[in-house]
């Protein structure tokens, strides 16, 4: 059976990369609410079942979090999630992650346990609406629910592990947590544009669309191309709008804690290469857009020096956000 964390690092080399950055045992802890979430993931978006047997796996898992369902039924079902997918494969081992879970101290167990039951019940209940999405509010509802709550549950880790320094800003850092999140989902909803689309979801809110009434899948037609490229900038500019909270969020970290403002500084630079290789790219509708491996190494390793300074961290979103 592979590790906890060779799990990990199969379902997400690049999440990975920041999490080996954190200290222990704040690792461990993220790995496990990492992997947790990643099991919520395969239930939410299984192609093979349909939205009432999904929502019913959702809160059965949920129910097996808190302690209070029977988890024999459910885990005989995700032993036979299809291996093809990081989120399967997750699933596949979910007796472990839930061992790993176990193994934790009390209040980082709470921690985790409190935020992914949370996020999970919020995963069922839009699956139960389904892709409606009719204006912002409702984009940011959703993400809430699968990103926001994350941000919530990492910072209190945080400020658990460093409570002379950052318990005492923990209030003052949820907010900026919860914008952080959003960033990272609506960056991730320009990256699986196409990927979505083929399982039934489109992510861009109604009135992203202007005058255009048709069914938001009719956005990937070629004589719908200009208003989708419209679509995609307002998507475009509404991450940029959260990741202006995201590095407020990283600028209350102290310099001391370089591991934990490593950890969220990557996230917050491949988010901003991302968004400057999508912006009005008509390629996002037809592929995902993803950042070369060599940038990714370079993004590391120029992060891992100088990622102390929030000066230069400011520089290097301008210069990771050029075109070129």
């Amino acid at each position: 059976m592979q590790s906890l964390s060779d799990l990990l690092r199969a379902a997400s080399r690049t999440f990975a990369i920041g999490i080996d950055l954190l200290p222990p045992p704040l690792r461990g802890e993220v790995t496990i609410a990492y992997l947790l979430l990643r099991v919520s993931d395969y239930l939410e978006d299984n192609e093979e079942m349909d939205p009432g047997r999904k929502s019913g796996l959702l809160k059965a898992w949920e129910a097996v979090l808190g302690g209070a369902g029977s988890p024999g039924e459910l885990l005989d079902v995700l032993d036979e999630a299809a291996v093809p997918t990081p989120d399967a494969l997750v699933a596949r081992h979910a007796r472990a992650v839930l061992a790993g879970l176990d193994a934790l101290d009390g209040r980082a167990r709470e921690v985790v346990t409190g935020y992914v039951r949370e996020s999970t019940l919020g995963m069922a209940r839009w699956v139960e609406r389904g892709p409606d999405f009719g204006n912002e509010a409702d984009l940011d509802d959703y993400m809430h629910e699968v990103a926001g709550r994350v941000g919530y549950l990492l910072t209190d880790l945080f400020a658990y592990r460093e409570p002379a320094t950052l318990g005492p800003r923990r209030q003052q850092m949820l907010e900026p947590a919860r914008e952080f999140g959003l960033a990272l989902q609506t960056v991730n909803v320009i990256r699986g544009l196409h990927a979505d689309r083929d399982r039934g979801w489109v992510y861009v809110p109604r009135t992203f669309l202007g005058d255009f009434r048709g069914d938001a899948s009719a956005l990937f037609r070629p004589e719908n191309r200009a208003i989708a490229l419209a679509a995609l900038e307002r998507l475009v500019r509404k991450a940029e709008r959260h990741l202006d909270m995201a590095r407020g969020y990283i600028r209350s970290i102290p310099r001391r804690h370089h591991g934990i403002r490593l950890f969220c500084m990557l996230p917050l630079f491949f988010a901003v290469r991302t968004l400057a290789i999508s912006r009005a790219n008509p390629a996002v509708f037809d592929a995902e857009t993803k950042i070369r491996r060599a940038e990714v190494r370079r993004i590391v390793a120029a992060s891992r020096v100088l990622g102390g300074s929030n000066a230069w961290m400011e520089w290097y979103c301008e210069r990771l956000a050029s075109p070129a």
